[in-house]
This record gives structure tokens, C-alpha cells and sequence, in this order.
């Protein structure tokens, strides 16, 4: 484990050429020129001869940023966090990260997500209007350009936890209210929905053998925050199966018994439909007994009405989906 006041006492003299430190880092020469073209990063000094040269300092920084890479972070937003860390002098973790620091690890991963280093509050909530504004006139070009400036600067969980899931929840409320019509309701929603799809399918190969599945209650129509959970999930490596809108008990006891995932994540956000889930365990038997997969549920009627959790049998997930991450993994590691 290396501390902040560790890396900045690292010594900074340029020893080690590149293929030294590819070694030393895991990181191939390719991708330690093409951070330094993109990224600045490191700033590599250079020999008489005009080659790469990195000190103690490079290689204990380098291999902070691959952890965060390898753990889903994108490089360019891993880069902006150590940045951050050391002008603040808040805590690096490195390699050797015991439970406990981990646990403060995935904190501090989750506090990047809701508000990135360098981003104003205020940017999130411009960028939230703007989405807003286009995806309610049925501008999908305009929405479209909007999201690539923002995943300039804005990793894709910030982007799903600081945006996306605030645009979610007024475009239902706005349809509640008779603001918008039916139509333009689905055509944002569907917009968003494709967008969180894209980046459950595209994030890095998953790792390790728990499987996470993922389904709506039965009738539960509303998907969006099952599939910003899917896709967090994903994000993070996890292999998550997502059988998505109003999943009827009986074909998830089928499916599950042919998956045999090691953890079910049921979601109700209205009281019509989290009562299909009460008896759940009428439906699924095994699993009952077995206690095998594990059972979550969340949603947004748990939160509403808190009375509702002691009727499902299961976990409760928490109150939000960053709540929600953090649970199943601390299920599925324990």
C-alpha cells in the first residue's frame, strides 16, 4: 500500500527507460506513449539521446492509474482523479489495499462518479437541463451531442448517476402531470433506455463467477433505474444477466434455475406492484429453502413507504442505487 506522502517522496529522478517500466507496471509501451500524447501523463523526461526516461514517482503513479483502470475506470477519468488526490492531498491506495481500505476505495469511486474532480455542480445541472429541453422537443442529434461533450469530461457513471437518473425521474414526472404526452414520455425514456443498454453490453469482459440477475417485478413497466444498476454493475466487472421490464415470477423461477445466478435483484417502484412480490418465495421454492440465489429488491415504493421492505421476503438493497452497488457487492464478496 502506498500513501499520498509516499508518491510525492518517491524519488523523481528519471532511472528506468520505457520497456523497464512496461515491465515493472503491466502497462505495454503503446499505451504508456499514448497516455503521455493524450494525457500528458506521466511527464516522462528524456535522455540525451531523446528516450523516454520515468522516475520511482512515475512507476508508483502509473500503477495507481492501471488499478483504476483495470477496476472499469476510464483512463482519462483514472488520470483526472490521482491529479486531484494530490492537489488536495487526499489518501492513494495502491496494490496491497486491505478489506477496509478497499471499502473506502469503492467510497471514494463512488463520490468520482456523482461529481467529478474539476466539474462544477453547476455543469451537471446545465448539462441535466439541456438533455431535458432536447429530449422533450425530440431532438435526438441535439441530445447525442450533448452526451459526447459531457463524456469528455464525465465518466460514464458520473454521467448516469448525475444526469441521467435526474432526466429519468422528471420525464416521469412530467408525464404525471400532463406536461408531456405519451409519445414524447417514450420517446425519451426509450432514448435513455438505449443509451444504458449501450453501456451494459460495452463495458470490459466481466470477472469472477457471481452472477448478478436482474428483473422488474411482475406488471412493473418502469426499467431505468434497473438498468442504471445493470450497467454500474457492469461497469465494475460484474457478469449481470438483465431480463428487465415485468419478468412473471414463475418464468424468473425457470430462468434462474437454468442460469443459477449467485444473486437476484428484483425491482417495484409502486405499491400495485411491489404486492406481486410478497409472495415471491411461493413461486421460487428452491430458492426459498435453499437460500440460493441470494434475494435483493429496491425500488422507489421502499423508499416512499419503508413498511414495504418488512413484507418482501429478501434483502433490501437501500435507498439508492450508489446504496444498491455497494450492497450486492458486499453480498456477493462475503
Amino acid at each position: 500500500m502506498s500513501s499520498l506522502m509516499e508518491i510525492q517522496a518517491g524519488s523523481g529522478e528519471p532511472l528506468y527507460n520505457i520497456g523497464v517500466v512496461s515491465r515493472m507496471t503491466g502497462i505495454s509501451m503503446a499505451a504508456l506513449r499514448a497516455w503521455e500524447r493524450r494525457y500528458d501523463f506521466p511527464e516522462s523526461k528524456r535522455s540525451v539521446g531523446g528516450h523516454r526516461l520515468y522516475s520511482e514517482r512515475d512507476i508508483i503513479r502509473l500503477r495507481w492509474v492501471k488499478q483504476r483502470v483495470d477496476g472499469g475506470m476510464q483512463t482519462a477519468q483514472a488520470i483526472h482523479a490521482l491529479r486531484h488526490q494530490e492537489q488536495t492531498g487526499q489518501p492513494i491506495l495502491t496494490e496491497g489495499t486491505s478489506d477496509k481500505r478497499k471499502q473506502g476505495l469503492d467510497e471514494q469511486f463512488y463520490a468520482l462518479a456523482k461529481l467529478e474532480s474539476g466539474v462544477k455542480p453547476s455543469y451537471f445541472a446545465s448539462l441535466r437541463e439541456r438533455l431535458m429541453v432536447a429530449l422533450i422537443n425530440r431532438e435526438p442529434q441535439s441530445a447525442d451531442e450533448m452526451l459526447a461533450e459531457a463524456l469528455a469530461l464525465i465518466s460514464p457513471e458520473g454521467l448516469m448517476l448525475g444526469i441521467i437518473r435526474s432526466v429519468l425521474n422528471e420525464i416521469g414526472e412530467q408525464w404525471e402531470q400532463g406536461k408531456i404526452n405519451v409519445a414524447t414520455e417514450h420517446f425519451a425514456t426509450n432514448y435513455l433506455r438505449q443509451r444504458l443498454m449501450m453501456w451494459m453490453v460495452s463495458s470490459a469482459p466481466a470477472r469472477g463467477q457471481h452472477t448478478i440477475l436482474l428483473a422488474c417485478a411482475p406488471d412493473e413497466w418502469h426499467d431505468g433505474s434497473l438498468l442504471i444498476l445493470g450497467a454500474l454493475l457492469r461497469r465494475r466487472l460484474w457478469p449481470v444477466i438483465y431480463l428487465g421490464q415485468a419478468v412473471p415470477l414463475q418464468d424468473l423461477a425457470n430462468f434462474a434455475q437454468e442460469a443459477n445466478p449467485s444473486l437476484m435483484a428484483l425491482i417495484a417502484m409502486t405499491e400495485e406492484t411491489v404486492a406481486n412480490l410478497v409472495d415471491w418465495n411461493r413461486s421460487l421454492p428452491d430458492v426459498a429453502s435453499k437460500s440460493r440465489p441470494i434475494v435483493g429488491f429496491g425500488g422507489r415504493i421502499f423508499v416512499e413507504k419503508p413498511e414495504w421492505r418488512l413484507s418482501v421476503p429478501g434483502i433490501y438493497l437501500g435507498n439508492t442505487l450508489e446504496e444498491g452497488v455497494s450492497t450486492i457487492e458486499k453480498l456477493l464478496r462475503s
